[in-house]
């Protein structure tokens, strides 16, 4: 026994010094920008990816979300390559990346009163800069600051975003920037009033809430406790959540139905906010966005995707329109002012973080999956394939998109190279490409489930 351990030991040591290629995957969308763009090198390439092998590991919650990923950090006394993923119940789990083990699970005080019930979070949690801590949400209405080395919640923490966490969600993605960590809220399914959708920026090191913008009745600076604000919704509900302009730090949001009067509420619409969420810079609202309100077709749907100078705003409408990322939409409360609009992949919703590389942008819906080319202030179609998925991902100089299977693509071409099984339901959830390894989990937060499914894709 002792001779087969010391040769699994050698074994383990051996495959990891050859996949470290590419390194941490520390928050949804890869970087601040949420380009869904990752690095450029990851041990996987057209020649070699169908080699890929999968791994089911069985997890104590569904993750609808996407994990993230530290490379050689220390865990209960020992190096670990570790993804982390935060359950649709708000356990936070840290997975042995070679092994598949569990390394630790952190469960929030009050999981035992949510645990099949409707308050869910689709919310992918963050690595702070300094790789000891990870922030997580949970559908309590906080977000907690967990050791990478043992799961424990800092001192200070967690920290209270809604004063309604019954009807206001914390399902969008955290992330982090110049020191704050940053989310959006919305709703639950069906829309129950009374909630709205508000941006909170967190102190990451004394977890004091910094500021707070809401997108209606904006001219309260704090956590609103819902039933006192006139107007209802306005979530901030896409996956993408706060979105970092590189350079300025600005923060973009989407919002989704709501009032909309071009001072105090700013329902459907894409919003610019200062890098500290502490005033609102600039609006891009639809002309239409009262019958786009009375429809619920709601523009917040997907967030603003940052390509070149230029921001892309889709919705349930099946439209992406290019906008200025400088000015959005012109005057602060005017409506119009796109610079382009094109169909989404066969004209429908758009649900998913479109990927950007380069001046080439990945969408994809439920009806197919497209690549454009900015060009000319101009987004011109290259591909379109007719099976969709979830949030496309690049990363290693290929394209991947999960639908039920995990399919990769020429990102050039959109030629197939190669196709996995994986099951369970295709919500949320999409894979990240690291060190050799995919990560991708299965299941809908949707069925109320309390286990799950991890899959990690490695080389032989």
């Amino acid at each position: 026994m002792a001779l087969a351990l010391v040769l699994a030991a050698c074994g383990s040591a051996s495959v990891r010094q050859s996949a470290e290629v590419g390194g941490d995957w520390t928050r949804f969308g890869y970087d601040a920008a949420r380009h869904n763009a990752g690095p450029k090198n990851t041990g996987i390439t057209a020649a070699n990816v169908r080699r890929l092998r999968r791994q089911r590991v069985t997890l104590p919650g569904t993750v609808d979300a996407s994990p993230i990923y530290l490379r050689g950090v220390r865990i209960h006394g020992a190096r670990h390559d570790a993804f982390f993923v935060t359950t649709s119940y708000g356990r936070t789990i840290a997975i042995d990346a070679a092994s598949g083990a569990i390394l630790w699970r952190f469960t929030p005080r009050s999981y035992s009163s949510m645990a099949g019930s409707y308050r869910i979070t689709n919310s992918t949690p963050v690595a702070d800069p300094n790789r000891k801590f990870v922030y997580a949400a949970s559908p309590d209405g906080r977000v907690h600051k967990l050791s990478v080395a043992s799961g424990a919640e800092a001192r200070g923490w967690p920290v209270r975003v809604t004063l309604l966490p019954q009807r206001e969600k914390l399902g969008t993605s955290l992330n982090f920037a110049r020191g704050l960590v940053l989310l959006g809220t919305g709703g639950y399914l069906g829309d129950a009033p009374p909630y709205q959708g508000h941006v909170v920026a967190i102190n990451a090191a004394t977890g004091r809430i910094a500021h707070v913008w809401n997108s209606l009745c904006s001219n309260v600076h704090r956590l609103i406790y819902p039933p006192s604000c006139a107007h209802s919704d306005s979530a901030i509900w896409a996956r993408s959540g706060v979105v970092v302009a590189p350079g300025s730090g600005n923060l973009l949001v989407a919002t989704g139905n709501g009032a909309f009067d071009g001072r105090r509420n700013w329902g459907d619409s894409a919003l610019m906010l200062t890098r500290n969420a502490g005033r609102l810079l600039r609006n891009w609202t639809p002309r239409n966005y009262a019958s786009l309100e009375s429809g619920d077709v709601d523009l917040g749907s997907t967030a603003p995707a940052l390509i070149a100078g230029f921001a892309v705003q889709g919705g349930k409408d099946g439209k992406l329109r290019l906008l200025s990322l400088s000015r959005l939409g012109g005057r602060l409360g005017a409506t119009g002012g796109e610079l382009q609009t094109v169909t989404a992949p066969g004209g429908a919703d758009v649900f998913t973080a479109p990927a950007v590389s380069g001046k080439r942008l990945f969408v994809a819906t439920d009806s197919g999956l497209d690549c454009y080319v900015l060009s000319g202030r101009r987004l011109h179609l290259s591909w379109h394939r007719r099976e969709g998925g979830t949030s496309p991902v690049v990363a290693g100089r290929l394209l991947y998109v999960y639908n039920g299977s995990l399919n990769v693509y020429a990102p050039a071409t959109g030629k197939l190279l190669a196709s996995f099984s994986a099951g369970g339901a295709a919500h949320w959830s999409s894979p990240i490409v690291t060190d050799g390894r995919v990560a991708l989990s299965e299941g809908s937060a949707n069925d109320h489930s309390t286990s799950g499914v991890l899959d990690i894709f490695r080389l032989p």
